[in-house]
């Protein structure tokens, strides 16, 4: 009866523990309906147009352009990058090119998809994809960890007839992104997301606190586009839900192991009376 009672009370709590995890387990949630989705791309780093996961982002423009967009990620997302190129029905052989740079302007390298795609003569679309490595909370100085922060797309042709050249295309661009969880965290986190012009505000906040009362106007940030829920702190995840189930099963095997051994609590032989 008591190792009844006891595996009871350990089941209900495994199913405590484990709700969390599940619902941080769960899909990025997308854009809602009624927002709108950008219908321009900028043409540097510093005119990226901001772009939100789950958001279907379009653009007009021409061959030989260099189109940019920008998007938030966060520790322990694994985000891929969707790009569709229309082209013109009279157009030769091109090669389209899918990019993606960090908040310090690093190219990340794509763990799969077709990141450059050569489309044949009369091809009405080309489309690309790139698969972001995981987002980690924290990383060595000189690694190139995909680090959470403002992401930049760069969609352009690299290869292409000099008859085609400022021929005009439609573009498409979608960022989504699959939580990792657990097992891509790491033991820190950065003090401030890699968001461009985030420490000038943060600096400029930080002296009209101090009582000055100066009217300058503070500097912009550059990129204003953050998470739904915002920037994770980097200490929880379901790491922890994992270990407390594992406190748990070795609890539950300490028990059962004691209730194996010790008996039926009554000595075989009584010694005779002295």
């Amino acid at each position: 009866m008591r190792i009844t009672r006891a595996l009871s009370a350990a089941l209900l709590t495994l199913g405590l523990a484990a709700a969390p995890a599940a619902a941080d387990s769960s899909p990025s949630p997308s854009a809602s309906a009624d927002s709108k989705a950008p219908t321009q791309a900028g043409t540097s780093f510093r005119t990226a147009t901001e772009l939100d996961q789950g958001q279907t982002a379009t653009a007009s423009g021409s061959a030989g352009d260099y189109l940019y967009w920008s998007f938030p990620a966060d520790a322990g997302q694994r985000p891929t990058v969707h790009a569709t190129v229309k082209l013109p029905a009279s157009h030769t052989a091109e090669t389209w090119q899918l990019d993606v740079y960090d908040g310090l302007r690093r190219r990340q390298s794509c763990q799969y998809g077709a990141q450059t795609r050569t489309s044949p003569q009369g091809t009405p679309s080309i489309e690309l994809a790139c698969v972001l490595r995981t987002v980690r909370a924290w990383s060595e100085p000189w690694a190139n960890d995909p680090l959470p922060g403002t992401y930049y797309v760069r969609l352009t042709v690299v290869d292409l007839a000099a008859s085609d050249l400022g021929l005009p295309v439609n573009t498409e661009v979608k960022v989504d992104s699959k939580d990792i969880g657990g097992s891509a965290a790491v033991d820190g986190s950065l003090a401030k997301p890699l968001v461009p012009g985030i420490a000038l505000k943060s600096a400029s906040d930080a002296d009209d606190s101090s009582g000055s009362g100066s009217s300058t106007s503070k500097p912009a940030v550059l990129s204003a586009i953050e998470p739904d829920d915002g920037w994770s702190s980097g200490w929880w995840t379901d790491r922890w839900v994992w270990t407390a189930i594992g406190g748990v099963l070795a609890a539950l095997a300490g028990i059962g192991g004691y209730a194996l051994t010790r008996g039926s609590g009554r000595p075989s032989r009584v010694p005779p009376d002295v």
